[in-house]
């Protein structure tokens, strides 16, 4: 009877797990300051989380604290607040190649054919993993910090535009578009010298 009761009270906790396991989160880096004063240091963290629901959107936050799981917890809900909408080529992969910075970071990604995987650095691969794409090479160009790549990868992600929104800007039909990309891809290259 004992066992009963305790199922009927925790039936608001399976709807917040419900929740939380719509969305997926990644911790980029963690990092470790000391502040120095008169009795010693005193330590803090800094977490950088990825979230995402690995159907085409995603988010980052940044939490601080003097404890690892408190910061992490900060950097999620901020993440959770941030989150963007980014469309995607049959669920699988990015709809163009795109080009994003932010400070010193560039970064550059390309959308790839079935069964190229992530071919992507640590910062970068969690972004993927957790917006759903399977394939797509992308290479960091500038700043290695995991802040900064992180924040040129999400400006790439904005700049990405689906065959929908381009044909409803232009006044055309989807299907011309796609026809246009498509000669595009198998017209046969033409050598310099002809």
């Amino acid at each position: 009877m004992a066992r009963e009761e305790k199922r009927g009270r925790g039936r608001g906790k399976n709807n917040d797990r419900e929740e939380r396991d719509e969305f997926v989160d990644k911790l980029v880096a963690i990092n470790r300051v000391a502040k120095v004063v008169k009795g010693g240091k005193n330590f803090g963290f800094a977490a950088l989380v990825v979230v995402g629901d690995q159907k085409g959107r995603v988010g980052f936050g940044k939490g601080k604290a003097r404890e690892v799981p408190e910061a992490i917890r900060k950097a999620t809900q901020e993440a959770k607040r941030n989150l963007i909408r980014v469309p995607l080529r049959e669920g699988r992969t990015l709809h163009h190649d795109a080009y994003g910075r932010h400070g010193a970071g560039k970064v550059v990604l390309r959308a790839a054919p079935p069964g190229t995987g992530i071919i992507a650095g640590g910062p970068m691969r969690a972004i993927f993993e957790t917006l759903g794409v399977q394939d797509v090479v992308a290479k960091s160009l500038g700043s290695a910090n995991p802040y900064n790549m992180v924040r040129a990868t999400v400006d790439a992600l904005k700049n990405q535009t689906s065959p929908r929104s381009i044909a409803s800007k232009r006044g055309k039909k989807v299907s011309e578009i796609l026809v246009r990309r498509q000669s595009e891809t198998t017209a046969p290259a033409v050598s310099e010298g002809a």
